[in-house]
């Protein structure tokens, strides 16, 4: 694999969809947020991301079946008091340098832009580093008018000393150029452990923001199912350092942002 590249599974006919990214990040907030509602609204992957960016491992699930690194992109139409169709990238990573993010984030965005994508929420977790008892929702957005909307949500905007790393900042970013405006919704969490609250303070933003209804009963189940998948990853990412030789804290596989 020399590039980036996005494998079709499906031809899908979507009108203006709602574009929603929750890659893995600090916490798994926004993974965590993404997968509830793929699941509980029955939402059906159609396309399938690889790239030599991605850490150069695979999973192992329960049966001892490989699975590759990827990002994943699901749909879903008619949801929602406006009967919006939407489109949400998942995945079990982001990729490793900053040339490979903006590789990654490139081709994303020209996929979707393809489906007429014009609206985009990304999710992610913003670290605390110490307990949170009730999470805060923190946001950034790309213009006054969307970032006057958060707050009407009671969101918390991220001050001018924060910068937003990963996919979740650079996909608001490169959207502009294209005619794509959104927000960016931030989780208040520890940072060192699936956070399931966070999640939940995120999801329930994020239902008033896109006006669709989801049962978040089920998060907390979801979530300890994400810590068995991390923790069997970290695993994996030890066991390979140790190989490669590498010290810890000089290179860290993990997506940290």
């Amino acid at each position: 694999m020399k590039e980036t590249f996005i494998k079709l599974i499906k031809d899908v006919d979507l009108n203006n969809p709602i574009f929603i990214e929750a890659l893995p990040g600090i916490g798994h907030v926004g993974k965590l947020v993404a997968e509830h509602i793929i699941h509980e609204l029955g939402a059906e992957k159609f396309a399938e991301l690889y790239s030599p960016s991605f850490p150069p491992q695979v999973f192992v699930d329960e049966d001892g079946i490989v699975e590759p690194m990827k990002n994943e992109f699901y749909y879903l139409q008619g949801q929602g008091e406006d009967e919006r169709d939407f489109i949400f990238l998942g995945g079990n990573t982001q990729g490793l340098s900053p040339e490979g993010q903006y590789a990654i984030c490139g081709s994303i965005l020209d996929f979707v832009g393809e489906y007429g994508v014009k609206e985009i929420y990304t999710l992610g977790g913003l670290g605390t580093g110490q307990p949170v008892e009730k999470p805060k929702v923190f946001g950034a957005a790309t213009n006054k008018e969307l970032a006057a909307m958060l707050q009407e949500h009671e969101v918390t905007l991220r001050s001018a000393d924060g910068g937003i790393i990963g996919a979740s900042g650079l996909i608001l970013g490169l959207g502009v150029p294209r005619g794509m405006h959104g927000v960016c919704l931030m989780g208040e969490t520890p940072g060192y452990f699936i956070d399931a609250d966070a999640s939940k303070a995120v999801l329930t933003v994020l239902l008033e923001l896109v006006k669709v209804d989801v049962d978040v009963a089920k998060l907390e189940e979801r979530a300890e199912e994400t810590r068995k998948m991390i923790s069997k990853a970290q695993q994996m990412e030890r066991e390979m350092a140790e190989r490669m030789n590498i010290v810890p804290g000089e290179e860290d596989l993990r997506y940290i942002g």
